[in-house]
């Protein structure tokens, strides 16, 4: 059998009862941090541009968009939308190590969206994302972190995989039915990195998930009706990867599957900037409530991390928020100006602060050799300078956040509360315990009356 198909094959046939009990926390902390994120976004000025354009083409549907309530529209533009909105200010969960994957933009969107248009249960969501994770995860991780070393946005190409995981669980496609979605969606694949050289643009990096979401479901759809696509669309030739990445590693699609879960490894941020800059932030974050200093006193600062940190993030002086938060000198330099946790501080004010862009030029990214002997690192080892001539040094191998150190279900529900109180407390409170029980929910439609 393909390696396609025994993918297909374990997400048809996933049942709730033998999901562990710590893998489905985990996926109620990823869905809870999602929905914080894309109620957070919602009123962003690109996040309006396309929901005004969902609600127009989209109504008489029964999917809500996150954040707006009383809004109905069909799945697959719910998808789009909420997608979209879930990535719209770098506030969303990825894996770690890197795979170039986003659980909670992709699965939870095309996962919420299909089950209010099927009445699907509490029990029944959850299975489907955590079907879809695990596919989408093993994916992202055969590609081994190469797909945007040839100028792909990774999760713009995993992403419709793994949400037509989660859409077809919820649909009940059998095993031949999924691979036929797998096969659709791989050509559903999208997203380039043309925004990070051309310094402009970033709006369409939060599309690339929304479109990713969409694309599962609509390859769920169509497979469910016997659209058919290539089932061995994996590991093919001319397949998925075979064509986005270099040198894959096959073995690792279905190794340990059903045994070691994926959904073990979803990482969530503190800091409303890209995961790259996670690890440096800590750091200087400890190193400043050490020892007291304050932004005026740094001189220089030194990042030493992985190979993608110096080749993609290296934006001293971006043109607009999105590259900003993908900055990591900007978002580092931000940090000790303003408070990191606080999205509102990635700003058109602070893309003009002086003393922000300042430091930022002083910021220095360099290769740390030794973590290319571990695939996937996000750690960070930073020294810096002061005007004193005190040079102050802290390593960040694993940041709170990551799977060695995840975030409390209290903390998720601290950023979540702290992210969607535009829609009042009351009901933010009650979307968060009801998540915290979402297996008791007998139809996930019911969650946003």
């Amino acid at each position: 059998m393909s390696d396609t198909k025994i993918l297909a094959a374990y997400a048809a046939g996933l049942s709730y009862s033998e999901i562990p009990a710590p893998v489905i926390e985990r996926m109620k902390d990823c869905l809870l941090d999602s929905l914080g994120a894309a109620i957070y976004g919602v009123g962003l000025p690109w996040s309006v541009i396309l929901v005004d354009y969902v609600r127009r083409y989209g109504r008489g549907g029964k999917s809500s968009i996150f954040g707006r309530r009383y809004q109905k529209v069909h799945a697959p533009l719910a998808a789009l939308a909420n997608g979209a909105l879930t990535h719209s200010f770098e506030l969303d969960n990825v894996r770690q190590p890197g795979a170039g994957v986003h659980a909670g933009a992709t699965l939870v969107p095309a996962g919420f969206a299909v089950a209010e248009e099927f009445g699907a249960s509490g029990m029944e969501l959850l299975t489907a994302l955590v079907a879809g994770c695990e596919v989408m995860f093993r994916i992202g991780h055969a590609c081994r972190e190469t797909s945007e070393k040839l100028g792909f946005h990774a999760p713009g190409l995993t992403g419709p995989l793994g949400a037509a995981a989660t859409a077809g669980r919820i649909m009940r496609l059998n095993a031949d039915q999924m691979a036929h979605a797998f096969g659709i969606a791989a050509s559903l694949a999208s997203g380039i990195l043309a925004f990070v050289k051309s310094g402009s643009g970033g709006m369409v990096k939060r599309l690339h998930l929304g479109r990713a979401s969409e694309g599962g479901v609509l390859a769920a759809s169509l497979a469910r009706e016997g659209f058919t696509g290539p089932q061995t669309v994996l590991e093919g030739q001319f397949g998925f990867l075979q064509v986005f990445s270099r040198e894959p590693d096959l073995a690792r699609l279905t190794r340990a599957l059903g045994e070691e879960y994926e959904v073990m490894n979803i990482c969530m941020k503190r800091f409303p900037c890209h995961i790259f800059a996670q690890a440096p932030i800590q750091a200087v974050q400890e190193l400043r409530a050490e020892h007291s200093f304050s932004g005026a006193e740094v001189t220089e600062i030194t990042i030493a991390g992985a190979e993608k940190l110096v080749t993609h993030h290296d934006i001293p002086e971006p043109n607009d928020v999105m590259m900003a938060q993908y900055s990591v000198p900007f978002s580092v330099a931000l940090s000790l100006y303003q408070d990191p946790k606080d999205p509102r501080s990635f700003s058109e004010a602070s893309l003009k602060d002086a003393e922000i862009l300042s430091l930022s030029r002083k910021v220095r990214l360099i290769l740390d050799t030794a973590s290319r002997q571990t695939e996937g690192y996000l750690g960070a080892q930073v020294t810096v300078r002061l005007s004193n001539g005190q040079e102050l040094f802290r390593e960040v191998k694993t940041f709170k956040g990551s799977p060695a150190h995840p975030l409390s279900r209290a903390e998720v529900g601290e950023k979540f509360l702290a992210l969607s109180g535009g829609m009042g407390a009351q009901v933010a409170e009650r979307i968060l315990r009801r998540v915290e029980n979402l297996a008791a929910e007998k139809n996930v439609a019911d969650l946003f009356a």
